[in-house]
């Protein structure tokens, strides 16, 4: 679908990547990965059209389609939600007014013996085919599905998009692209605004439904659930795997040393060749020989070695002094704003040295807790106390701009650092990095993905007990996502993660606490625990829908104990299955609709005596009838395997 030839980027003469080849084909599914300042966002840009290459070619077919999602887009605020998902169809609204347009042209005219009238019933019966093969009819099912995917109520639907925040608009941006189904979908970053619940349901919708993926992300999960092909953009030049995330992180140490090897030895003959030359330079007998040398030394092409990978570094945070036994204790907590109920009877209590997880759908009220906490929200009811010498250490989405930019980076970090760290500031920044040159440039001058991380390492090295981190990993690359990690997990103190990284929270976290309804549930165990118990609620709910006939009580006994045999793994997988199959029932039901209204309007011109001798009508009328009857078959076997599955 996409031909990408000898591309060659450069930025003020300096190669960003060059040489480089690949071809997108129907169906892919990319990983686009690299460290940060590699080329992926460049990369997304190019191949959508709105960069061109320093060199190099790359085609893309006329007829092909693409879809764009940024990290940062400038987005309308004068409409409703539904009005802003609607210009997603934007081609079926002008197809509809043009068979409007037709069928009053139809109306009007009385010269029904004439060609020119005939073509236009031909043309008007052509193209309403199309519109029902389209889904023409059922655009709006599909819009709420999708709208309601991503985290969207009913209620929302027809509230002002500039009543919602960035992240919630961007969230409107990513539903008018996946309605449009472009052959090719380019997506940077999809899922930085998204909680847990619309990851999966992207994750699924990817998977199932959409054409090629090319998507850059440092979700380690997202990649390996959606993902089949990993494209590596390492040294300026491309490494293609076709495999997923997981295993290409395998395939690359195998590469990475072997390439070491490779160095090593160039670097002993380079060595060897110097001392040679440097050896027998003045003398004259040696003159053609040492020649010969400087010569093969200059045509010696110098093997590179990926970036070093520093998530190898360990970091000790050391907790600053020790708190009470129960640094957060919430009784019968209530905060609204005037009639909107954020949360009512929240009682948690949170002790000594626990990592703790908020989880939940945005606006639910995880960083209104978070902020009650921290006290910049004091007209709440009940009662919040925070326990003796509790010292806190806050990371908000926004603390980026809150650095100094008149500091270098290095000066950012050694303002805060104290004792031995301050010993190991050039590797820490490096494992962040900002190796090299990197660690003086100005903060002014920095990326919102490097101010992000700056800022995560002066808040770790500032002498807190208790850290508060929302949403900490979104502009964070894997390799600082993993040393950030493994900080958090031997850092002595408390903390509180609000994310939505599953990846980022296994194995550090060992209580959840879930934010919906107004109200907050506490869940021992770990982020998957957490979601094994969800997808057995949800299988539940399931078998609920299923008998109609049986008491609730009936259903629960049945549905639970045959849920819980399940691994969790298997209950993702049989989540999936019936969700893919539920929307082969409803796209199979929608086919048959539409087949059946196309064959319902070649019968009516058919009845006509133009119609009677028309043997194209009647060539139509039969391939549309049976193609009516693979609907109906597909249906019935979708049918009986959704009954079973539900079973």
């Amino acid at each position: 679908m996409i031909s990408v030839e000898g591309l060659k980027v450069e930025f003020n003469a300096t190669p960003l990547f060059q040489e480089v080849s690949y071809v997108v084909n129907k169906k892919d599914r990319i990983a686009l990965v690299g460290k940060n300042g590699a080329g992926k966002s460049t990369m997304l840009k190019i191949l959508a059209g709105l960069q061109r290459p320093t060199e190099g070619v790359v085609a893309i077919p006329r007829e092909c389609t693409i879809g764009y999602l940024p990290q940062v887009m400038k987005l309308a605020d004068e409409r409703t939600v539904l009005q802003e998902a609607e210009l997603a169809f934007e081609h079926i609204f002008e197809m509809q007014a043009e068979l409007e347009r037709m069928n009053q042209q139809l109306a009007d005219r009385t010269d029904y013996d004439s060609p020119d009238y005939q073509k236009l019933i031909d043309r008007f019966t052509h193209e309403n085919e199309r519109f029902l093969m389209m889904g023409g009819t059922n655009y709006q099912a599909e819009l709420e599905r999708t709208l309601q995917g991503l985290g969207f109520s009913r209620a929302d639907f027809n509230r002002p998009t500039r009543e919602f925040s960035g992240g919630w608009r961007m969230r409107i941006e990513l539903a008018k692209l996946l309605l449009r189904r472009p052959d090719v979908l380019l997506l940077d970053e999809p899922t930085n605004h998204l909680d847990i619940e619309s990851i999966q349901w992207l994750e699924n919708f990817l998977a199932t439904k959409a054409n090629a993926v090319v998507l850059v992300s440092h979700d380690r999960a997202f990649l390996n659930n959606v993902t089949t092909r990993t494209m590596e953009i390492s040294c300026g030049r491309i490494y293609d795997y076709k495999v997923k995330y997981d295993e290409f992180v395998v395939l690359r140490q195998e590469r990475r040393e072997q390439q070491l090897r490779a160095y090593e030895n160039q670097q002993k003959q380079i060595e060897d060749t110097e001392a040679f030359i440097e050896r027998f330079r003045y003398k004259a007998t040696k003159a053609v020989q040492v020649q010969s040398r400087i010569k093969q030394l200059e045509k010696i092409e110098r093997i590179e070695v990926d970036e070093v990978d520093n998530s190898a570094l360990r970091l000790k945070f050391v907790c600053s002094s020790r708190s009470g036994n129960y640094p957060v204790i919430c009784e019968e907590v209530r905060k609204a704003y005037g009639n909107h109920l954020v949360f009512d009877h929240v009682n948690l209590t949170i002790n000594r040295g626990e990592k703790v997880a908020f989880v939940g759908k945005n606006g639910e009220g995880k960083s209104t807790l978070v902020k009650c906490i921290m006290d910049e929200i004091t007209d709440y009811g009940g009662r919040l106390t925070l326990g003796h010498n509790v010292q806190l250490g806050y990371f908000a989405q926004n603390q980026a701009q809150l650095l100094d930019e008149s500091l270098t980076v290095f000066d950012t970090i050694d303002r805060v650092a104290v004792g031995d760290i301050r010993l190991k500031i050039r590797d820490i920044l490096g494992a962040f990095m900002f190796g090299g040159e990197a660690s003086d440039k100005k903060v002014k001058v920095l990326s919102g993905g490097e101010r992000t991380r700056l800022a995560m390492i002066k808040l770790l090295l500032e002498p807190v007990n208790f850290l508060i981190l929302d949403e900490p990993t979104n502009h964070l690359d894997m390799r600082s996502k993993d040393i950030l990690k493994e900080a958090i997990r031997e850092f002595d103190g408390t903390v509180i993660v609000v994310s939505h990284d599953r990846d980022f929270l296994d194995g550090l976290v060992t209580k959840v606490y879930e934010f919906g309804g107004g109200q907050v549930k506490e869940h021992l165990g770990g982020i998957y625990d957490f979601l094994q118990k969800k997808q057995i609620d949800n299988l539940a709910e399931l078998q609920l829908s299923a008998s109609p006939t049986q008491t609730k009580s009936q259903q629960l006994a049945e549905a639970q104990p045959s849920a819980a045999k399940l691994s969790y793994e298997q209950q993702k997988e049989l989540n999936k299955k019936l969700k893919k199959v539920e929307r082969r029932v409803a796209d199979c039901e929608a086919e048959i609709e539409q087949t059946e209204a196309a064959i319902a309007m070649l019968e009516a011109q058919m009845a006509t005596p133009e119609g009677a001798s028309d043997m194209t009508l009647y060539e139509r009328h039969t391939r549309l009838k049976q193609q009516l009857d693979k609907a109906v078959e597909a249906w019935e076997e979708a049918s009986i395997e959704l009954e079973s599955l539900q079973a």
